[in-house]
C-alpha cells in the first residue's frame, strides 16, 4: 500500500466535506462533558445534622440537642452526633432549661441513630441523602468517584484493541449506546454498591468512545484539519458539555431524574451513524480498499474535486516491521528516565485537574455557578495554549503553567474565610493553569517519543493519568480533616512536577524522532555520560544520533 496522505492529496486540506465531518465528530465530545462530571452534583454533601424524631421537647431543647463543635476555627452544629435523646427528653419534661439549669458539656452524646436531616435548599435528593453517605460512611463518595476513573483505566486498555479489530466507527457508536444504557441503569440503582459497579462501566464506555472518536477524526480529516481537531476541537466541545451540565442540574434537583435525562441526550447522536463514515485509512489497512475508495470518492464529490481512476496505489510488499513494547522502554536508560518523568507529569496534572473539577460543589457560593465558572475557564485556556504551542519552548511553557496552577493553590491557605471570593478566584486561576498544562502535555509527549514507541509511550502516560484521576477524589476527601489540605497536596505535587519537567528534552522546531536512535537525551542528568564518552573517544564528539545509537546498543 502506498502512503495514504499522498494518495488522497487531491482532496485538498479543507473543503465542505472535511468541515462537515469536523463538526459532526466534535459534537460527540459534548456528551463526555455531560457524563464526565455529573458526580459533582449527584455526590454533593448538603448541610445536615442528626434527625430529631417527634418527641415531647421544648423549643429550647430541640434547638440545643445538637452539640456545637469547632471546625476550621468556627463553632458549628455537629453533623454526626447529638445529646442522648432519652436524657434530653427527661430534662425537658422536668422543665429544665439548657444552658441555664443544665451544663450541656456534661451531657452524654450519641451517634445519629435515627438518621440525618438534610437541607433541601440546593438538592432535593442525591446518593448522599438517599443512602446516608456521611460521617462513618463519607468515604463512600470519593470511592464512587474513583470507580468511574477505574472504568477510564479499563476502557483505555481495551478501546484501542477493539477499534483496531472492529473499526473506529463501530466502537464509537457502540460505546455511545453503552454509555446511554449504563447511565440509565445507574439512575435505577437500589444501593450504593450497584451505583459504583454501574459507574465503572459508564467510565469504560465514555473513555472508549472518546478515544475511538479521537482516532477516527485524526484518520478521517486532512493533515491541516487534523491538527485543529486534535489540539482544539475535541477539547472545546467537551467544554460545551461541561458548561451545559450545571444548567441541567439547576433545573433538575432530583438525582434519578437528572441521570435519566442525561442518558437520553445520547439519543440525538443516532442520526450521525449515517453521516459519519468509517476511517478509510483503517479500511485500507484491513484490505477493504473498495470500501475506502467509496468514502474517498464521496469526499471528492463534496469537495468539488475530481478523483483519479485509481486512488490507492499498491507498492511492493515489505517485510513486516518490528513490534515495540514496554520492554523496549525499559531497556534504554535514557528513554526509561524520560518515561518516568512523563508519568509523574501526567499523574500530577490529572490529580490537579480532576481534583479541582470535583471540588466545585464544596466551594463557597452557588455550586451551579461555581461549576459553570470552572468549565468556562477551560475555553480560553485551550485557545491560549494552542496558540502558545506554535511559538514557545515546550519545557518552559509547561513549567509556567504548572507553577501557575500549583502556586495559586498554595496561596489559598493564607486567604481568610471572609474573602471567599478571592479564594474562588485563585481556585479558578489554578484550574486555568492545569487546563493549559493538560493541553500542552499531550503535544509535548507526542513530540518526545519516537514513532516506533509513540503509541506505547502515550499508553503508559495515559495509564499514569488514570491513576492520577483515581487518586483525585481522595485528595479532595482530605478536606474533612482540614479544608486547605487538598490545596497543599495538589500544589506541592504540581510544583515538584514542574521542576522535574526541566530535565526533559526540548522539542520546539525539531523534527519528530522516528527511531530509537533519534530520541533526544535527558537534560543535565546525562552530562556526565557525555563527558565520559568524550574522554573515551579522545575528545572527539559523536553526533547526537550516533551517541544515542551507541548507548542503546551498549545497554
Amino acid at each position: 500500500m502506498g502512503d495514504y496522505d499522498e494518495d488522497t492529496a487531491f482532496l485538498g486540506q479543507t473543503g465542505p466535506y472535511f468541515w462537515t465531518k469536523f463538526f459532526l465528530l466534535n459534537t460527540i465530545f459534548v456528551s463526555t462533558g455531560f457524563n464526565g462530571f455529573y458526580m459533582i452534583f449527584v455526590g454533593a454533601v448538603p448541610e445536615h445534622h442528626c434527625l430529631i424524631p417527634d418527641a415531647n421537647l421544648t423549643a429550647d431543647w430541640r434547638n440545643a440537642i445538637i452539640p456545637l463543635t469547632r471546625v476550621n476555627g468556627e463553632e458549628v452544629q455537629s453533623k454526626c452526633s447529638r445529646y442522648r435523646l432519652d436524657v434530653v427528653r427527661n430534662l425537658s419534661a422536668a422543665g429544665y432549661v439548657p444552658g441555664r439549669d443544665v451544663n450541656l458539656t456534661n451531657l452524654e452524646q450519641e451517634q445519629c441513630v435515627d438518621g440525618w436531616d438534610y437541607s433541601k435548599e440546593i438538592y432535593q435528593s442525591n446518593i448522599v441523602t438517599e443512602w446516608d453517605l456521611v460521617c462513618d460512611d463519607q468515604w463512600k463518595v470519593p470511592f464512587a468517584s474513583s470507580t468511574f476513573f477505574v472504568g477510564y483505566l479499563l476502557g483505555s486498555l481495551i478501546s484501542g484493541q477493539l477499534s483496531d479489530r472492529f473499526g473506529r466507527k463501530k466502537v464509537v457508536f457502540i460505546s455511545l449506546a453503552a454509555q446511554c444504557v449504563f447511565v440509565l441503569i445507574q439512575s435505577f440503582s437500589q444501593s450504593w454498591t450497584m451505583f459504583c459497579i454501574v459507574y465503572l462501566f459508564v467510565g469504560a464506555a465514555q473513555i472508549s468512545m472518546y478515544i475511538s472518536a479521537f482516532v477516527l477524526g485524526t484518520e478521517l480529516l486532512s493533515k491541516t484539519m487534523r491538527v485543529i481537531f486534535a489540539t482544539l476541537g475535541a477539547f472545546l466541545y467537551f467544554c460545551i458539555g461541561y458548561m451545559t451540565l450545571p444548567w441541567i442540574a439547576y433545573f433538575i434537583r432530583e438525582w434519578r431524574t437528572f441521570l435519566a435525562v442525561l442518558s437520553m441526550t445520547t439519543v440525538v447522536y443516532i442520526p450521525l451513524w449515517w453521516f459519519i463514515p468509517e476511517s478509510p485509512r483503517w479500511l485500507v489497512t484491513q484490505g477493504r480498499v473498495e470500501e475506502a475508495e467509496i468514502i474517498v470518492r464521496d469526499a471528492a464529490r463534496k469537495n468539488n474535486v475530481e478523483a483519479p481512476a485509481v486512488i490507492f496505489r499498491e507498492s511492493l510488499a515489505s517485510a513486516p516491521s518490528r513490534k515495540y513494547t514496554m520492554l523496549d522502554i525499559m531497556k534504554s536508560k535514557n528513554i526509561r528516565c524520560i518515561t518516568l518523568m512523563c508519568l509523574l507529569l501526567w499523574m500530577a496534572i490529572n490529580v490537579g485537574y480532576f481534583g479541582l473539577s470535583l471540588n466545585t460543589s464544596n466551594l463557597s457560593g452557588n455550586p451551579f455557578m461555581n461549576c459553570f465558572l470552572s468549565a468556562t475557564t477551560e475555553v480560553p485556556a485551550y485557545i491560549i495554549s494552542t496558540w502558545l504551542l506554535k511559538i514557545c519552548p515546550r519545557r518552559a511553557l509547561l513549567s509556567v503553567f504548572l507553577i501557575i496552577g500549583g502556586g495559586v493553590l498554595l496561596l489559598i491557605q493564607f486567604i481568610p474565610d471572609s474573602l471567599h471570593y478571592l479564594a474562588l478566584a485563585l481556585e479558578m486561576t489554578g484550574k486555568f493553569g492545569f487546563t493549559m498544562a493538560f493541553g500542552v502535555v499531550y503535544v509535548y509527549t507526542v513530540e518526545i517519543y519516537p514513532t516506533v514507541l509513540r503509541n506505547v509511550g502515550l499508553g503508559m502516560c495515559s495509564s499514569a493519568a488514570r491513576i492520577g484521576s483515581i487518586t483525585a477524589p481522595y485528595v479532595i476527601y482530605l478536606r474533612t480533616y482540614n479544608k486547605v489540605l487538598p490545596y497543599i497536596v495538589m500544589g506541592s505535587l504540581t510544583i515538584a512536577s514542574s521542576l522535574v519537567n526541566f530535565f526533559l528534552p526540548e522539542t520546539l522546531n525539531r523534527d519528530l524522532p522516528e527511531t530509537l536512535d533519534q530520541i533526544q537525551e535527558c537534560q543535565v542528568l546525562w552530562r556526565g555520560t557525555k563527558k565520559r564518552k568524550l574522554v573515551e573517544n579522545g575528545g572527539r564528539s559523536n553526533t547526537p544520533v550516533q551517541e544515542s545509537k551507541s548507548e542503546i546498543q551498549t545497554l
